[in-house]
Formats: structure tokens, C-alpha cells, sequence
């Protein structure tokens, strides 16, 4: 089974990461949730929260912990400091080999560094400098896959893989042209990539709430492995 944090932390790494007694402090500058997030590591004690919230403070980053299934009586303890829920995640994967399938014709490209496009397409979706340079910090095999439909560049996802596992991160369609099957063909495209790389597996993440990437990775036969959430400390 996939360590699905340990392969996010290797696709989408922090730019730092600091020990705080029984917790790993993620130090992510703007790059996102999880690279800016508190995991337990050992057995902890009360102490130990406070370490890591004195932590994400001296970082300037507001006091955020990433809950495993097993880990409710650390769930628990948050909430009764005032913690609450946010972005439950689901993880999904599949084999490449399954998700491998032709696409129509320069439909899709595996390009490295991301065309000057690519980067306008996240930056209208709030994917910015701070979260290109998350990708930038990737050691692995990397890529970034560009999406066409109707004549114009209109997709782009980040691809990176670790171990046998290749994970795809900040997929984007441009409004207009979105539920014309684009995404599904970006989907296949990174899989083809990761194939051809050695990974033997596709994995992705996906807000709960976010029903359209849902209703599109069950679609393509990908199943849910792993779930997390968030606790974050109400203001």
C-alpha cells in the first residue's frame, strides 16, 4: 500500500522541515496546506502540541496539523482546543498500465520546465511563484503536462514520481472549456509519462468536496487509498 504522505511529501516537498518534540513542522512559503502542515511522529503529549504550534508560529505560519484515520485521539485533542475540520482529502490511485490510453492527436504534451502558458493557466487558478517552486524543489522524475482542446492550450497538471508511484498535482482546465473530456486525457497522458519513467502506479488527491474530480478519477477506474484532513486553529 502507498504511504500516501511519504509520497507527498516527495512530489510536493516543504521547503523545510523542523522537529517539534513529538511532530514534523512543515515550513511551506506559500506552497500549499500539506507543505506548510504538522504531522505527529512519535508519541506525544500535550507539550508536544505546543512545541509544534510555537513552531508554526515562529514560521508565521498559522497553527495547521494533517490528521491520519488512525491518529483520533490526536483528532480529538485538537478539537477541544478549538481545532477545527477543514478540506477532508481523499487519495486515490491506480496502475498506469490500466489508465494508459490513446488520446486524440497533439491533444496532450509532456513538457519540462512548464511553457510560459502553462504558468499563466495556474496562476488564473491561484497555483502562483510560491507553488511553482514546490515543483521547482522536486528531485525526482518530473513533468508537466499541457492540455489542448478546440485549438488552444487550455489544461496543464504537474506529474512527479517517487519510488514506483507517480502522483499528479495541481491539475487545472480553464473555465470555458472544461466537461469536454480534457481532463481525463491530461489523466491518461501522466500516466503514459509515468509509465514510460518507471512507475508502475498513477496517484492523485482530491478535496472530498470537490465532487466533479471525484465523479472524473472514479470515472477512469481509480480508487480511493488513503484519506486525511486538516485541523486548523479557529481565530
Amino acid at each position: 500500500m502507498t504511504d500516501i504522505l511519504d509520497l507527498t511529501d516527495a512530489t510536493w516537498p516543504a521547503a523545510a522541515r523542523h522537529e517539534a518534540g513529538a511532530f514534523v513542522v512543515r515550513e511551506g512559503l506559500g506552497g500549499g496546506q500539506r507543505v506548510s502542515s504538522a504531522t505527529v511522529r512519535a508519541a506525544w503529549a500535550e507539550t508536544d502540541i505546543d512545541r509544534a504550534e510555537a513552531c508554526q508560529a515562529a514560521l508565521g505560519q498559522v497553527p495547521l496539523f494533517l490528521i491520519r484515520p488512525d491518529e483520533e485521539p490526536l483528532d480529538r485533542a485538537l478539537a477541544a482546543r478549538g481545532y477545527a475540520v477543514k478540506d477532508p482529502v481523499h487519495a486515490y490511485e491506480a496502475a498506469t498500465a490500466d489508465l494508459v490510453a490513446e488520446v486524440p492527436r497533439l491533444s496532450t504534451f509532456a513538457v519540462w520546465p512548464p511553457l510560459a502558458i502553462q504558468r499563466d493557466i495556474w496562476a488564473d487558478d491561484g497555483i502562483g511563484p510560491d507553488r511553482i517552486a514546490v515543483m521547482d524543489r522536486v528531485r525526482g522524475p518530473k513533468t508537466a503536462i499541457l492540455g489542448r482542446i478546440n485549438d488552444r492550450a487550455a489544461g496543464t497538471a504537474f506529474v512527479a514520481i517517487h519510488g514506483d508511484v507517480a502522483m499528479l498535482h495541481a491539475l487545472v482546465v480553464v473555465p470555458a472549456e472544461r466537461r469536454q473530456g480534457l481532463a481525463g486525457r491530461m489523466m491518461r497522458s501522466a500516466a503514459a509519462w509515468a509509465q514510460d519513467n518507471g512507475a508502475a502506479r498513477l496517484a492523485v488527491l482530491v478535496t472530498a468536496a470537490n465532487q466533479p474530480a471525484n465523479t472524473l478519477y472514479a470515472s477512469l477506474g481509480m480508487r480511493i487509498v488513503g484519506q486525511y484532513h486538516y485541523r486548523i486553529l479557529r481565530r
